[in-house]
């Protein structure tokens, strides 16, 4: 506590004398009332500051002698390692059931044979129809056939594959890592086997086209929260944001819903959607608006702009907060740091057409954790990856013009990437979510693949999302509905 000489009056006796002045409080003091004041800031320090010192020097100890640890962490990898315990044991089992089916019809086959031997002899020496060379052949035949048995018991056509001990890249399957991720991304740790349940199951809207709130009317985008697994959709001709709850049969407008416009408590068309978890935001991209809005989770009834005169289709943020726009119109995605007013051109930027630098109607988007850009470049029917820095992207999926092989693409629409650099991506004109994986040719249907409203179908999905579980939810366009498609986790493990 520093202090100055002043004329003031004390501030506790009010007499002039010479004055201290408490720097830290700005108030003036006599001699007394300043030794006193001094006494009162030592007193305050002690409780407040020394106090809570030792009380959190007293609970530290207590960690150290109880070895406190976070019990549910290390729950969770005991859990893991039983489930992989469990599965290799499964899959060990598979593989003898494989070989004891192997080796009874290599026993079945040689069995046969000599059956048939045994048979073709006894008819031999009952018709006494045998010369010399029937003799040396009966014996060759013999031979041969008690060779292939000997070889059962150490077949030479038969191998088990099995990956070696360090041929398993074991830190893909379980590894722990300080939480980096701020944001609510649609990525998950899918097994590069996963197959999904074909039926799906409608968890929002499915009650016709509507504004009610157990409605929805051609829903685009959808993001999970993992935490509640709850979800957002982008309602997009109801020009609103809901919220669904797991199980729930209505959902909550947490954005826009008072019609089209441009008002601050409006939207227009929403395509996309991301939630900002460190800062409890929505960001929105209001296509219709041709904006990117920021919108607070705390029930705000109104937003703000963010980015403007961009025609915005998707958004994605990575793990240093970034947020990464693409704009159709101008076949090109930026990159923003927040509260920023211009935008870095990370992918495209080139004018519209199908070179490896250009795009032609950049979608949807995602970033993955190398902050590598992955492009729905609808009307070149292809997924574009953009390395950091990179002045061209590499094809990941499609490029082989508008189609239905699955070397093909139609109008793709949502893309997500796996850490096995996997690529999920909505082929919404074929009305299939399709999968290619790191480095393929072609891709192969994950679920749908037929425009209609049962169960196994789509009608020109747009978005989707997974949550932590690696199930999977789709914004089912045309049928106004959100489905969800389990993970077969029979089949996947």
């Amino acid at each position: 506590m520093a202090t100055g000489i002043s004329s003031n009056r004390c501030s506790i006796c009010e007499k002039n004398a010479a004055m201290c002045n408490c720097i830290g409080c700005k108030a003036f003091f006599c001699i007394k009332h300043f030794n006193e004041h001094r006494q009162q800031l030592s007193m305050q320090f002690d409780h407040d500051v020394v106090k809570a010192h030792d009380e959190l020097l007293e609970y530290i100890n207590q960690m150290k002698q109880l070895n406190n640890s976070p019990s549910d962490l290390f729950s969770t990898i005991d859990q893991w390692e039983i489930s992989m315990i469990e599965i290799a044991k499964r899959t060990a089992d598979r593989a003898r059931d494989q070989l004891t089916q192997l080796l009874n019809n290599e026993k079945e086959t040689l069995q046969k044979q000599f059956d048939s031997l045994t048979q073709e002899i006894r008819s031999r020496r009952a018709e006494d129809e045998f010369a010399e060379n029937d003799l040396r052949q009966f014996r060759a035949k013999i031979n041969k056939l008690q060779q292939s048995f000997k070889q059962l018991a150490r077949p030479n056509n038969i191998n088990v594959i099995a990956s070696q001990i360090g041929q398993v890249d074991w830190n893909r399957l379980i590894s722990v890592e300080k939480q980096q991720e701020t944001i609510l991304l649609r990525s998950a740790h899918i097994d590069i086997n996963a197959t999904w349940i074909n039926n799906g199951i409608t968890i929002a809207g499915g009650n016709g086209q509507g504004n009610r709130l157990n409605q929805l009317n051609s829903p685009q985008g959808i993001c999970v929260d993992n935490e509640d697994q709850s979800f957002y959709i982008t309602d997009w001709c109801n020009h609103r944001i809901m919220k669904w709850t797991s199980n729930g049969k209505n959902g909550q407008v947490v954005a826009g819903g008072n019609g089209a416009g441009n008002g601050m408590n409006q939207l227009n068309n929403p395509l996309d959607i991301i939630v900002d978890k460190e800062r409890d935001n929505l960001i929105i991209c209001d296509s219709g608006n041709q904006r990117v809005m920021l919108w607070s989770c705390r029930n705000a009834p109104s937003g703000q702009t963010i980015i403007s005169n961009i025609d915005c289709r998707g958004l994605a943020m990575d793990n240093n907060g970034f947020l990464y726009v693409s704009d159709y119109k101008n076949n090109e995605v930026k990159r923003w740091r927040i509260g920023e007013s211009e935008g870095i051109v990370v992918a495209g930027g080139n004018g519209k057409g199908n070179r490896l630098d250009q795009l032609n109607g950049a979608q949807y988007i995602f970033v993955d954790r190398d902050r590598s850009v992955y492009v729905s470049d609808m009307n070149n029917y292809r997924v574009m990856k953009w390395i950091e820095g990179a002045k061209e992207g590499i094809v990941v999926a499609g490029g082989q013009g508008k189609g239905t092989n699955l070397t093909q693409l139609s109008s793709p629409y949502g893309v997500i990437v796996d850490q096995s650099d996997t690529v999920y991506v909505v082929d919404c004109g074929n009305h299939r979510i399709v999968r290619w994986p790191n480095g393929a040719i072609e891709g192969s249907v994950v679920v749908g693949g037929s425009c209609g409203d049962k169960t196994n179908q789509l009608n020109y999905p747009v978005g989707f999302s997974f949550d932590r579980f690696g199930n999977l939810f789709v914004a089912d366009n045309g049928n106004s509905r959100i489905q969800k498609f389990n993970i077969d986790s029979s089949l996947s493990s």
